[in-house]
């Protein structure tokens, strides 16, 4: 009598929450393979909160929002003339409503990230199911842009250091750290600024962990997910720049 054996095909141990984050920065494919298992997303939008409100936290004591805003004025030549224009009292008045606005959406951001991000995973899912036929649910495609997302953590660091070391007197929320080719550019050119800033290392690291997270999860290939994330990524650049020289 003759057996026959057969051989299950090996599959990717499960991950802990712990173990996906690690990953996302040392062998991101691990991560969001597992994610098709677990579309969990709460770790790492917590850490990336965590990260965002002690940044916010240094910059208001160490800098003060006041700086803050005023660094962001210099950006909008026309605004700061406006504010000029005002009487001491009233600019002053006018100075402190911006101060607290900045600063509550400041503190706000984990929430408005999350919702930033939800609408990231609905145009994204509808991309890909409808454009593509793929099978992805909206939890999945939450998880694969909030694991993307975790190096925005690393930023959020440099920016507490350089500010804890006496650095970071030209800080603006916008562009925290100088890891794009906003130096490179006027600001004054307000379109071309916005593009420049937006060139940013990070944000590129961010893109290209998106396309690869979609790839592993929707079992596409992995230059069509790229192409249609740094598709969408252009356009929305583009839009803002064109908002950011409307409203200079």
């Amino acid at each position: 009598m003759s057996s026959v054996s057969s051989v299950a095909p090996l599959e990717q141990p499960t991950l802990s929450q712990a173990e996906r984050v690690v990953d996302t920065f040392v062998a991101p494919s691990k991560t969001f393979t597992d994610i098709r298992r677990s579309a969990s997303w709460w770790v790492p939008w917590i850490l990336m909160a965590i990260a965002s409100l002690a940044m916010v936290t240094v910059v208001d004591k160490k800098l003060g929002m006041d700086k803050v805003v005023e660094n962001q004025m210099a950006l909008s030549p026309k605004q700061a003339e406006k504010l000029d224009q005002l009487a001491p009292e009233q600019r002053a008045a006018q100075m402190q409503t911006i101060v607290k606005f900045n600063r509550a959406i400041a503190y706000a951001y984990p929430v408005i990230a999350l919702i930033i991000v939800a609408i990231i995973a609905a145009v994204l899912l509808g991309t890909f199911n409808f454009g593509f036929g793929a099978h992805l649910t909206f939890n999945q495609c939450m998880a694969i842009s909030m694991y993307a997302s975790l190096p925005g953590i690393i930023k959020a660091l440099i920016a507490i250091l350089a500010i804890s070391v006496g650095g970071g007197e030209a800080f603006t929320f916008q562009n925290p750290v100088a890891s794009n080719l906003g130096a490179l550019v006027d600001p004054s050119s307000h379109f071309l600024y916005s593009i420049a800033t937006s060139l940013d290392v990070f944000a590129i690291w961010a893109i290209v962990l998106t396309g690869l997270g979609y790839a592993c999860v929707a079992k596409l290939k992995r230059g069509t997910c790229m192409a249609v994330v740094f598709g969408w990524w252009a356009v929305v650049v583009l839009v803002g720049a064109g908002f950011a020289a409307l409203f200079a």
